[in-house]
């Protein structure tokens, strides 16, 4: 008898929901009447409601479907909406049946919700380039749908006198198309013409003017062909702009500003000039072109003639690419018509320069010539940076077009200030059900980050009429922010720094209840007082256990290996090895250091001198990546880590093995579990004798991190897992955890809105001190 042949089961059908804020001109236009019959034709469930505040949207079915429906929303869109901002974010299925029109949302008052600086609009680049219109060239042309916002408030309510567009008294046109409700600048505070608004000029070293108006911008643009350094003062602040086909424009900016090896971002004249050099899917093209315009992570091509230098972004397969997004960006690259070097308008490790007179000084050493204009910028904002991972877009920095837009949580909050950490410091302030995430301020290295870090507080205190009853602050006690925080006169309590990261990341993902983070960074102050960075805590409403970590190892040098990979190595191959390491060895490390420098590292090491004991992640990257000579010394935090990230080998699925080892705990911030990685490094090392491809160790090293974490969650039994922490914005990393994951039957979640790295520790600071009991005024206050 023949057996019958066995049927396939189809794969489980996984239902997800799409949670949708569309802001702009989208309200008696028709647009709720247009998501309903969209939503409806496609098959999902979910509703459409207006608010004061814009228009909401939740749906749910398979995934595929929801990335089509957004992208439909932006495409097909009733003719007379407009979309200022389009922010979307994945979530667990609430069991939605059938389609509804929802009735609109009473209250949100408008004034309370500041928008960001929004990318000009379709229609307002028309006008720019017609010879017929008023505004023909003008480069501070706007409306209601675009333009600068949050960088030139003052205070609110968002009247045009509450803002530094209140120096520039409209002229008879403008009134008239302010005063039209049916004309698209009814109430648009910026609003202004060449008779009446803001004036561009290109100034000399000493001030003075050497052009103005559109002949400053043809001027600017003649300079940067002939390879000189142009200093813009933009939106939000000075860009540096270079010719990125140039290599010698762009070492000479490097050298002037003291940039060394970090990319630069890169700014096209138009997509067709990006598709020349880099690879854009449908996602990478929508976030191009959004009101939010970041700077958006691309892989390069191969090079090609009329290609962006590779000093642009030295030994890096990504560049970071954006589009012109206010007129006189789009007015400076129609005359330059190649892509641009765009950087931030400042010395390395300093904030932005946002005033002309300012720039003069700081960047005098830097830039020929300076366009600049007279409409004062109220608030430094940064540029955004995003990439798409796993089909969904990540910020990595956050600030133009995204702050301070709120994180949304379900539950009123107590009046808190979070502080931020030390390094890609922002600050968080929440007012009931919203968390208002202040734009990228940077590290805190120096006055001048200090003194940026301060006006950024009181400027969203100020804007929201907020005093705060409590500060939330980092638990390393020497950190600048925490030092703050402390010195206020008000409770303050301390967060535990990958705590923090993970209250971020389900914040963001809206999940309540126990969870597995997975936190693993460069660097934590841990509640134990050593160094943590490879942890995995498990976390519910009232706290976290520290479940798990990596095997810590010894940092010779403490903070000096953070730039010195190579010392990273030492202490990784000093606890497998011991003493032993130092004697008839032949590591690439080895061979870096000078014979004096190492014998004075093998004293400290046996002697536990300034060699602290860390359990992190972002330093094991860096340890291996300089035991298979990838990189000894650092020009950046994470250059390592990023070069051993590029050198993995697709296709390869193997891993190294590990054991996880359990342990008797001494108390609550003492891991049951350790991730042994010694195991793997042995055979990394063995792999490297055997002449084995430095792409395909990089590949296997990169797979064991992710076994690891599906192991430690099948020891730990929570079926949810959140990934957060710097770690995460490796790219393979994290696609292959969250499959592995997903595979073994648990559900994982990531960033998507707010940064995987210190970026976001403000908002989990803020969500971790909610939870906590109020301190005694003036008190440190509890470690949470």
């Amino acid at each position: 008898m023949v057996p019958l042949a066995r049927r396939e089961e189809p794969p489980p059908v996984v239902i997800q929901r799409v949670r949708i804020t569309i802001r702009g001109a989208v309200q008696g236009v028709g647009f709720r009447p247009f998501v309903y019959r969209l939503a409806s034709e496609m098959g999902l469930n979910g509703w459409v409601s207006n608010s004061a505040s814009g228009v909401f949207i939740e749906a749910e079915t398979e995934k595929p479907r929801l990335e089509e429906f957004v992208l439909r929303l932006a495409d097909e869109k009733p003719p007379r909406a407009v979309i200022q901002s389009l922010e979307f974010s994945y979530l667990d299925p609430a069991g939605f049946t059938g389609f509804e029109i929802r009735a609109s949302e009473p209250g949100g008052d408008r004034a309370a919700l500041v928008l960001p600086d929004i990318a000009t609009c379709a229609d307002c680049l028309r006008e720019v380039f017609d010879p017929r219109d008023r505004r023909y060239l003008y480069p501070f042309t706007n409306c209601t749908n675009c333009g600068p916002r949050y960088s030139i408030i003052e205070s609110l309510p968002y009247d045009r006198g509450n803002t530094s567009m209140r120096l520039f008294r409209m002229c008879a046109d403008c009134e008239r198309e302010y005063e039209d409700p049916r004309d698209r600048r009814f109430h648009a505070q910026p609003n202004a013409c060449p008779a009446c608004g803001p004036q561009v000029e290109l100034w000399d070293h000493a001030g003075r003017r050497a052009a103005a108006a559109h002949e400053a911008v043809c001027e600017a643009a003649r300079r940067i062909a002939a390879g000189e350094t142009v200093a813009m003062k933009g939106i939000g602040g000075f860009h540096l702009l270079a010719d990125a086909r140039s290599e010698r424009a762009v070492l000479a900016l490097r050298a002037k500003k003291r940039r060394g090896e970090k990319p630069f971002a890169v700014m096209y004249p138009s997509m067709d000039a990006v598709r020349h050099d880099c690879e854009a899917g449908r996602l990478e093209h929508r976030l191009l072109l959004s009101p939010e315009s970041p700077i958006v992570l691309l892989q390069r091509k191969a090079a090609r003639s009329g290609s962006v230098s590779e000093a642009a972004a030295p030994g890096n397969p990504y560049l970071g690419v954006m589009l012109p997004y206010s007129p006189l960006h789009h007015l400076l690259m129609r005359e330059i018509a190649f892509p641009v070097i765009a950087t931030s308008g400042n010395l390395s490790e300093e904030p932005i320069c946002t005033d002309e007179h300012e720039a003069l000084h700081r960047l005098r050493d830097v830039a020929d010539v300076f366009l600049v204009h007279n409409r004062p910028i109220v608030r430094h904002v940064d540029d955004s940076i995003a990439r798409v991972m796993l089909g969904r877009e990540l910020v990595l920095r956050r600030a133009r077009g995204y702050a301070p837009l709120p994180v949304a949580v379900r539950k009123p909050l107590p009046g808190i200030l979070a502080v931020g950490g030390h390094l890609k410091n922002t600050v968080a302030l929440s007012l009931e059900r919203n968390v208002f995430i202040s734009q990228h301020i940077g590290d805190l290295e120096n006055d001048e980050a200090l003194e940026a870090f301060h006006s950024v507080i009181e400027s969203l205190c100020g804007l929201y009429k907020s005093e705060p009853a409590r500060l939330a602050s980092d638990l390393h006690p020497d950190y600048l922010s925490t030092r703050y925080a402390r010195s206020q006169g008000r409770p303050v309590v301390a967060v535990q720094h990958h705590y923090a990261h993970v209250c971020a990341c389900m914040a963001e993902n809206e999940l309540e209840g126990r969870v597995l983070g997975v936190s693993w960074d460069g660097t934590g102050y841990g509640a134990d007082g050593t160094v943590w960075g490879g942890e995995f805590l498990l976390t519910d409403d009232t706290g976290y256990r520290r479940a798990a970590a990596l095997r810590a190892f010894a940092l010779p040098g403490s903070e000096r290996a953070v730039r010195e990979p190579r010392r990273a190595a030492l202490g990784v191959m000093h606890s497998i090895l011991g003493d032993s390491l130092f004697e008839g060895h032949d590591f690439p490390f080895l061979r870096s250091f000078e014979k004096t420098e190492l014998a004075v590292l093998r004293q400290m090491l046996k002697g536990r001198l300034n060699s602290p004991m860390t359990t992190s992640a972002g330093r094991l990257f860096d340890a291996v990546a300089s035991i298979i000579g990838i990189r000894q010394v650092a020009d950046f935090e994470g250059q390592a880590a990023m070069g051993l990230e590029f050198a993995a080998t697709d296709g390869v699925h193997d891993a190294y093995p590990f054991p996880v080892v359990a342990k008797d705990a001494r108390d609550s911030s003492d891991p049951t579990l350790v991730f042994d990685w010694e195991p793997a490094v042995r055979a990394v090392v063995q792999d490297l004798r055997d002449g084995l491809a430095r792409g395909i160790i990089a590949a296997r090293f990169h797979n064991t991190l992710a076994e690891a974490i599906v192991e430690i969650a099948v020891r730990l039994g929570e079926s949810r897992v959140v990934l957060t922490g710097g770690c995460f914005q490796n790219r393979y990393l994290t696609e292959r955890a969250v499959r592995r994951l997903s595979e073994a039957g648990f559900r994982p979640y990531w960033h998507q809105r707010v940064p995987p790295n210190d970026g976001g520790i403000s908002l989990g600071q803020v969500i971790a001190a909610a939870r906590t009991s109020i301190p005694q005024a003036g008190a440190h206050g509890p470690r949470a």
